[in-house]
C-alpha cells in the first residue's frame, strides 16, 4: 500500500489508534503492569511503547530527523487512565506534525530509526504495522489473564460463522 494523501492516511490511522485504545480500556487496572514472563513488556509498557515510538521515532523519522525515543517505562504515565491520556496526547502531537505533508513530502526520503534513508510513506506504513503488532500482544495478554476481549471489527468468530453462507 502506497500512501499518497496524508488526510486519508491520518483518518485511517485514527481508526487504528481507536481499536488499540478499545483493547487498552478493558485491561483491568490492577493488571496493567502484569507480565507473563521476566523481561517482557506489560500491557502498560506496550501502550506507552506504541505511543512513544509513534511520536518520538516515526513522526521524527518521517520528517527526516533522528529518533528521540527514550523508552516506555511507567515514568511516562502510570495507571490505565494516565496511559490512555498519554497515548492520546502522543497521537495528537504526531498528527499535528504530519498533517501538512504533501504528496511530494510523502514520496521524499525520511530516516529509518537506524539513520538510513527511506521513503516517508513507507515509514508511515511501518508505524501502523508496529502498532498492530503490539496490539496483538495485548490481545494475547488479556487471553492469558482470562479477560474478555472486544471484537476487533464488531463481530466475533462465532458471529462470522452465523453470517456466512454454508
Amino acid at each position: 500500500m502506497e500512501i499518497r494523501n496524508i488526510e486519508t492516511f491520518l483518518q485511517y490511522f485514527d481508526s487504528i489508534r481507536e481499536r488499540t485504545l478499545r483493547i487498552l480500556r478493558v485491561v483491568p487496572p490492577e493488571k496493567l503492569e502484569w507480565r507473563h514472563a521476566d523481561g517482557v513488556f506489560s500491557c502498560g509498557d506496550l501502550a506507552r511503547h506504541i505511543a512513544a515510538v509513534e511520536r518520538y521515532t516515526f513522526a521524527e523519522n518521517v520528517l527526516g530527523r533522528p529518533s528521540r525515543y527514550q523508552g516506555c517505562g511507567p515514568e511516562l504515565a502510570e495507571g490505565r487512565d494516565d496511559v490512555i491520556a498519554f497515548m492520546e496526547r502522543m497521537h495528537r502531537e504526531t498528527v499535528e506534525m504530519l498533517k501538512d505533508l504533501t504528496p511530494d513530502d510523502l514520496a521524499a526520503k525520511g530516516l529509518s530509526p537506524q539513520g538510513v534513508p527511506i521513503t516517508a510513506w513507507k515509514l508511515l506504513r511501518a508505524m501502523v504495522e508496529h502498532e498492530v503488532h503490539h496490539r496483538g500482544e495485548m490481545y494475547v495478554y488479556l487471553a492469558l489473564l482470562g479477560v474478555e476481549r472486544p471484537p476487533l471489527y464488531g463481530a466475533t468468530e462465532q458471529d462470522l460463522r452465523r453470517y456466512s453462507v454454508a
